[in-house]
């Protein structure tokens, strides 16, 4: 099943250079960018967007970091691209995550871990519509598509 997954791209990857990194190991992996931005995140989207955490005791810290530098938004595309791209970013907690991931990489923290990816389908079709308008989405064909994925799953 194709999905469609948002990536945000923290401020503290922003702050130490890592943009080209982490897009690179999407692009690495065959998945397909098909919409990308860099924006200030308002207190509007903030409380939506961590809405199961307003209520906890770190949401104010969590809300300053994610306003303290512009973050980037990406959608990326492929074939069940929730679970790869999971698998790419890392669990939450920085210092627990695989060495590979990119989070394993680069993160130590459960705060500063670099970069958000959707974790469900569901959450995905409501973040990408939260942070993308339908004409910031493009819909292309790729040239590498039939080197990236079999006959069966086309």
């Amino acid at each position: 099943m194709v999905q469609k997954s948002l990536i945000i791209v923290k401020p503290d990857a922003l702050q130490r250079n890592l943009l080209g990194e982490i897009i690179h190991r999407f692009e690495r992996k065959g998945l397909k960018l098909i919409g990308l931005k860099m924006i200030a995140i308002d207190d509007l989207k903030i409380e939506e967007h961590y809405e199961h955490h307003k209520d906890k005791p770190f949401f104010a810290g969590l809300k300053k970091f994610m306003q303290s530098s512009p973050v980037v938004c990406m959608v990326l595309e492929g074939y069940e691209a929730i679970d790869a791209i999971r698998l790419i970013v890392g669990p939450t907690m920085g210092r627990a995550a695989d060495a590979g991931s990119i989070r394993g990489d680069f993160a130590m923290s459960v705060q500063y871990n670099i970069i958000h990816a959707s974790d469900s389908d569901e959450n995905a079709k409501a973040e990408v519509a939260r942070f993308f308008n339908e004409d910031e989405l493009f819909d292309y064909q790729k040239i590498d598509f039939d080197m990236i994925y079999g006959d069966d799953e086309r």
